[in-house]
């Protein structure tokens, strides 16, 4: 009997074209627990590419990947495992994965 893994239950969460600059980077996503108190916390994964997102209030730590984040004013954040950070919401952001990407988050 093959073990699966949690990376197998990751279901395609498809990006808006507009939000791809370059490359065919595709996400997936597993919701592990959303209630109306603690709100949601899940995995996400990032494939290789560029991409801008509009974030939520939201914590997250890096499992594995590479990348980075570049805010509007230019300052960035180096993704790697074992990176952690928190949106406080509506800043816009580019996301350039160099390494399939995956991350546990926490929205409040």
């Amino acid at each position: 009997m093959k073990a699966h893994s949690v990376i197998d239950q990751l279901e395609v969460d498809p990006l808006d074209p507009d939000q791809v600059v370059s490359g065919e980077p595709e996400t997936s996503e597993l919701t592990l627990l959303e209630t109306d108190t603690d709100g949601t916390s899940g995995l996400w994964q990032l494939t290789p590419g560029v991409v801008t997102d509009t974030e939520v209030e939201e914590s997250f730590l890096v499992l594995s990947g590479r990348g980075e984040v570049t805010f509007e004013d230019g300052s960035r954040i180096l993704l790697e495992p074992g990176v952690t950070h928190r949106f406080s919401g509506g800043e816009q952001t580019t996301w350039t994965v160099e390494e399939t990407l995956l991350k546990a988050y926490w929205i409040a």
